[in-house]
């Protein structure tokens, strides 16, 4: 069971999951070849025979500082990729075992020990560019580049002293400090470049997750935004419909079953248009929109002036559909909102835009209680804003209403979607 757990979480891990595993191993295999490494150095003759106190020592203060390193590593990992850690303690503890070891690893040496001692062994030096150099991984990543920089020099710069003491030449001590200096940048950089690989592969999930969750919330936008917009108008005119019929149905006039009809047909294309949202393809026709329009306003007593201008099925397909919305609702609110005579629809161009101005003359004194929150107009808005237009409301004099909608022209090649998220087939 054991032998396979290790098996099933692997693939039970996420691609990220997975890559972060993959890039703490390459991580934790720097400072894990420090032991062979150490015993290479120690396993090289040296043609002296009071090497063993220095092999000893630095079997031991390598061993300490690798075990070290590694837990240091691990959380200056996920300290980069902001996780609650304790890093610093565990930096702070490995800088002070690994400058304490090197200066062991330096001064204790030669066997005897003595004033005349020819000083450290030769693999002792290399012995401690190893220990700087593993426990400089985690730092390079637990701390910002500037303060990680400053502590690898610090670092060399407390071990200096210890190299001059245990025999080394002025010289060979700062060819020592340059090497690490060397050998520091190239290793910093790149358990830093492994760090940040993880951050961006974190980043990208995150990223994708939530652009998932924007798309779901769109679409549920969408269908809110289309649903309004095609019920509102179609339950106003069923409404208006079903209460001239009763009335002609009260003074026994035989249009009360035209009137009827007519909310039947409009109730059945309600039907096909809930159908439409919920598929995503639902568009509005600006041509047929604006003829509904004025058919609807006519059997409420509202006489409907439409100037259309030029043949408007030769505007873009997505300006259409947006311009349509906006007639669908602007009547709506008119129907619903107003005690207007007259409303007028014109569409005309200004400087490669497109302008759809809709006013009536029923503004009413004492302004009728809504029911709503502003839902279509904020749902226009979103529109036009999809293909770079906007909504206004400007002042159209006493009495009246006046609802501008502009949109630019594009080029006969511009893809937009149109604004059921939908491109024109």
């Amino acid at each position: 069971m054991s032998v396979l757990t290790p098996r099933r979480r692997w693939k039970g891990s996420s691609k990220p999951q997975r890559t972060e595993l993959y890039l703490r191993w390459s991580l934790y295999f720097i400072p894990l070849i420090l032991l062979p490494m150490i015993v290479l150095a120690i396993a090289a003759p040296t043609g002296r025979e009071d090497t063993r106190g220095s092999a000893q020592v630095c079997v031991v203060v390598g061993l300490a500082t690798t075990l070290l390193t590694l837990r240091a590593l691990r959380t200056s990992l996920d300290h980069y990729l902001n996780r609650p850690t304790d890093h610093l303690r565990r930096l702070l503890t490995l800088g002070v075992v690994t400058i304490a070891g090197s200066w062991a690893v330096l001064l204790l040496g030669p066997a005897d020990g003595g004033p005349d001692s020819p000083g450290a062994p030769p693999f002792t030096v290399v012995v401690v560019s190893l220990l700087l150099a593993a426990a400089f991984c985690p730092v390079s990543v637990g701390l910002p580049v500037r303060r990680a920089c400053l502590t690898g020099v610090t670092a060399q710069l407390l071990v200096a002293p210890a190299a001059l003491l245990a025999g080394l030449d002025g010289a060979t001590t700062a060819g020592l400090l340059v090497g690490n200096l060397i050998a520091l940048t190239f290793i910093g950089s790149s358990c830093r470049s492994f760090a940040w690989l993880q951050s961006v592969v974190w980043e990208l999930d995150a990223a994708r997750e939530a652009q998932s969750r924007l798309a779901v919330a769109e679409e549920r936008l969408r269908f809110s935004r289309d649903l309004h917009d095609v019920m509102g108008r179609n339950l106003t005119t069923i409404a208006l419909k079903s209460e001239l019929a009763a009335q002609l149905a009260r003074r026994g006039r035989p249009e009360a079953a035209d009137q009827m009809a007519e909310v039947q047909r409009i109730a059945q294309e309600s039907q096909r248009e809930v159908r439409d949202v919920v598929r995503g393809y639902r568009t509005a026709d600006l041509h047929a929109e604006a003829i509904g329009a004025r058919a609807v306003l006519r059997a409420a007593d509202v006489a409907c002036e439409i100037d259309l201008g030029e043949e408007p099925h030769e505007l873009p397909l997505p300006v259409q559909s947006v311009l349509g919305w906006v007639i669908r609702e602007a009547t709506t609110n008119t129907l619903r909102h107003s005690e207007a005579a007259h409303c007028s629809i014109r569409l005309r161009r200004e400087d490669g835009r497109v302008v759809l101005e809709l006013e009536n003359d029923g503004v009413p004194a004492v302004p009728i209680p809504s029911q709503g929150s502003g839902t279509g107009l904020h749902g226009l808005r979103e529109r036009l804003a999809a293909h770079d237009g906007e909504l206004t409301l400007p002042e159209a004099g006493p009495g009246r209403f006046r609802v501008l909608a502009s949109v630019p022209l594009r080029p006969p090649s511009a893809t937009a979607p149109l604004p059921s998220g939908r491109r024109p087939r």
